[in-house]
């Protein structure tokens, strides 16, 4: 003799498929509005790191009587380059950062308007572009 259960604990199918398509609208109408915001935080940080960098490059100019050279780059800011017996470094806490997309800032000594200029070239990587791609260069931002 086979007893059947009336009282089984449990979701039907149909309660699984309506709160999959809950979760679903909810995903739609919220993710474009964080991924608005992702993008200005980007380009913010990228800002708040050549500034940084301006700031530890003031400081090195101050100890050794010029900017670091072209083929030095950044990394000057942290490793003492040879010959450069003024360095009082490191004038960064921390390691090179990338920028926000993963590529690697450019430094340039002369720069176009002025001793030197740091960029991001943006998520794409290139010179100039709009958008995400937009370049972020040392000489735009306002001390």
């Amino acid at each position: 003799m086979v007893k059947k259960r009336k009282n089984i604990a449990g979701f039907t199918m149909m309660e699984l498929l309506i709160v999959l398509v809950i979760i679903g609208l909810l995903a739609a109408l919220v993710g474009p509005v964080l991924y608005k915001r992702i993008s200005p935080a980007k380009q913010a940080t990228a800002q708040a790191q050549i500034e940084n960098f301006m700031t530890a490059l003031d400081a090195y100019f101050i100890d050794a009587g010029h900017f670091p050279s072209a083929s030095q780059g950044l990394q000057a800011l942290r490793i003492r380059p040879e010959g450069e017996d003024k360095w009082q470094g490191p004038y960064l806490k921390k390691d090179l950062p990338n920028d926000p997309w993963g590529n690697p800032y450019v430094y340039n000594s002369p720069g176009r308007s002025g001793d030197y200029e740091i960029i991001s070239y943006g998520e794409d990587g290139k010179e100039g572009g709009d958008g995400d791609g937009k370049d972020i260069a040392s000489w735009e931002i306002k001390k």
